[in-house]
């Protein structure tokens, strides 16, 4: 993975697709970008092309004003998906990472980012070092955290086998309402709930393990990972947390690089999608509700994103989502499912 080299290039680069856009062109000289003016439905922005940073950036530009305005003075958090620290199809690339800074510190944002997660499978720290994260730490000056060193909120889940809370240690950055969460996800199927997208991403690296917690015979004596807690025991249990936690832990902000997505057995055993595609919206559902419908999947299948729209967290009413951008039916590439997709629908059914 090679980051891009330059802001200038990223200016250069983006002037095209500003214009497919219906964005004003660059100017070059002051370095700036008028926004378009989102109107009353929810907007999401699609972007297509060949270079994951440039589509990051060009997706986010539409909404330039309206993100300044909401960070404020808030720290920015990227949330990127490391859910394994050594397969790279199952994690966030660094050059979409790299766009998003790019577009902070063309709207002046750069001065408090920090790239945070709790990884599922080993340290976060050496997944940060393997998918060449700390090349863009030292190029735009952001801190790296891992948030199993930070402070802790204990929550309550559901339990589907006793229907029982069960406490839960959460990251408390993420539970902040003080910062400015952008989800920084990646377009893959899941064995799960369908579809990994912008919330999960949030919600599913949230929950902290201990150091030294490693999956198998790897890891620390004693260590224990609070992750499968929020899995709820079963397909129905980890769809009503996810919607559960949503009303918490929503990004403020969703990205989602759909330049090679995982199709089948995601969220790290699936197969590469050749499809060059990025979202983003300050609506998270409304940005996931997109990134389904351009995986060719039937919406009715995943869970938690129905849960939250009928509970008016977000718009997934496609008719009432303005589409900044590419048409989302030109860009549609079917995504296979898992394996297992019979037996995660079972949420859709009574239980017995």
């Amino acid at each position: 993975m090679k980051p891009c080299t330059s802001r200038r290039s990223f200016l250069k680069t983006s002037v095209l697709g500003l214009a497919a856009l219906g964005l004003p062109r660059w100017n070059l000289g002051a370095e700036t970008v008028n926004a378009v003016v989102v109107g009353d439905p929810t907007a999401v922005a699609l972007t297509t092309g060949g270079q994951r940073a440039d589509l990051a950036f060009r997706a986010l530009a539409p909404f330039r004003d309206g993100i300044r305005r909401a960070i404020g003075n808030k720290q920015v958090i990227l949330k990127p998906n490391n859910v394994s620290i050594d397969t790279p199809l199952s994690a966030t690339h660094a050059e979409t990472i790299e766009g998003i800074l790019e577009f902070l510190k063309s709207i002046d944002k750069l001065d408090h980012v920090i790239i945070a997660e709790s990884a599922a499978s080993g340290p976060t720290l050496d997944g940060f070092a393997n998918y060449q994260y700390t090349g863009l730490a030292s190029k735009y000056s952001v801190k790296l955290v891992d948030l199993d060193q930070e402070p802790i909120e204990t929550l309550h889940v559901f339990d589907e086998r006793d229907f029982r809370p069960h406490p839960v240690r959460m990251s408390s950055p993420l539970l902040d309402p003080n910062r400015y969460v952008i989800s920084v996800a990646r377009m893959k199927t899941h064995d799960r709930v369908v579809a990994t997208l912008s919330l999960k991403n949030i919600i599913l690296g949230a929950p902290i393990k201990d150091l030294g917690f490693r999956w198998g015979r790897n890891g620390k004596a004693g260590t224990k990972n609070d992750k499968p807690i929020v899995h709820g025991s079963g397909f129905r249990g980890l769809n009503y947390n996810l919607f559960a936690l949503a009303q918490r832990m929503a990004p403020d902000l969703a990205v989602i690089d759909g330049f090679e997505g995982m199709e089948g057995n995601g969220p790290v055993g699936g197969t590469p999608v050749d499809h060059r595609v990025c979202v983003a919206s300050p609506d998270w559902l409304a940005a996931d509700r997109v990134a389904v419908e351009l995986m060719g999947i039937d919406y009715a299948k995943v869970g938690y994103l129905n849960y939250c729209g009928r509970a008016g967290l977000g718009q997934d009413d496609l008719t009432k989502i303005e589409m900044l951008g590419e048409p989302i039916a030109r860009h549609i590439k079917p995504y296979r499912l898992s394996d297992n997709i019979d037996q995660q629908l079972v949420w859709m059914h009574s239980a017995a």
